[in-house]
Parts: structure tokens; sequence; C-alpha cells
């Protein structure tokens, strides 16, 4: 028992360690040195959890998806699915009040990983599981195209990231969002 509780807090410093470090620098701008000295555990610690940096970038992806989606998914609160698909931009707003634009660590991801590798495949995956609850939300709104609704809240969604990742501007958020309002009302 003793050993599982140290496993999992040494798993969730590197995991908190890797992200801060993978989203401020990119994938490839940080070295396994660097995570171990920023989450204080022994190199044997690290490999103990990870074997490979791919494995840690995986594990780093997939712990984002799951967070990512369920701010999204509190952002998109209320009844009104239509208001849901609009409401969803708040998150990006909050994402960048806490920590300023870094951009969107799965747009990162997909530019900097190998089309083979495990990060791709975790960004395709995060990307699929984003547009089946857009899709759902979109079905739920009454949209005559729901898929096609979906897939434009998508790339909304990936460019007001981008473009405040460029721009360092969050207006670029409440464009976006102004963007989602047109589109729910065009295709609802």
């Amino acid at each position: 028992m003793v050993t599982q509780i140290r496993k999992t807090k040494s798993e969730e410093r590197i995991l908190s360690a890797a992200a801060e470090l993978f989203y401020a620098n990119g994938l490839r701008g940080v070295g396994v040195d660097q995570v171990i000295a920023a989450s204080g555990v022994a190199k044997s610690t690290l490999y103990v959890h990870f074997r490979t940096k791919e494995e840690l970038v995986a594990a780093y992806l997939r712990r984002t998806d799951d967070s990512w989606t369920a701010q999204l998914q509190a952002a998109a609160a209320g009844d009104d699915p239509r208001e849901q698909l609009v409401g969803l931009f708040d998150a990006l707003t909050d994402a960048f009040d806490r920590h300023g634009f870094f951009g969107c660590p799965f747009v990162s991801a997909a530019v900097e990983a190998d089309l083979d590798s495990e990060a791709r495949a975790v960004t395709v995956q995060h990307t699929r599981r984003r547009h089946a609850w857009l899709t759902e939300l979109s079905v739920r709104a009454g949209a005559a195209a729901p898929d096609a609704l979906a897939r434009h809240i998508g790339l909304l969604i990936d460019g007001a990231l981008t473009s405040g990742r460029l721009l360092q501007d969050r207006a670029v958020v409440e464009e976006a969002k102004s963007a989602a309002r047109l589109l729910v009302a065009a295709h609802t």
C-alpha cells in the first residue's frame, strides 16, 4: 500500500512537471533531465513510471485530454445545447487568464510529433473525441447538418488557440465565440 501511494505521488509529480514544461516549451524543447529536475524525482523513479520520453509525452497528452475535455464541458453548462456550443469558448478564456496563451497542446504535439508516434495517435484521438461530443451537442441543438457544425466549431476552437498563441491576444477567443454564435444560429 505504501509503495502504491508513493508511486502515485511520484507519477503525479512527474506528470505535473512535464505538463508545465511541455506546454510552455513544446515536446522537443524539453528533455527528460529537465522533467526530472522540475519534478524532484530520481532518474530511476521517472523510468519506473515511463520507460521512454514518448511514453511520458503520451501520458501527458492523455491527462491533458481528460482535463481539457472536462473544462470544455464545464464551460458548456446550461440546458440549451445552442448556448452550450457557444459557452464552451469560455474555457478558452479561462485558460488564457490562468496561464497565458501557449496555444493548444494538441496542435503543438501534432506539429512536433512524428506521424507514426503515440503522441500523434493520442492527439488524433483527442480531436475525434471532441468532435463526437460537439456532434452530439449539435444534434441536440437541432442542427440540420450536425457533423458540419461540429467541424466548424472545432475549427474555431483550434483557430482561437492557435491565433491566441501567435498574437497573445485574448480578443481572438471573443471573436471565435461570436463566430460560433453566428454558426449555431445559421445551422439551427
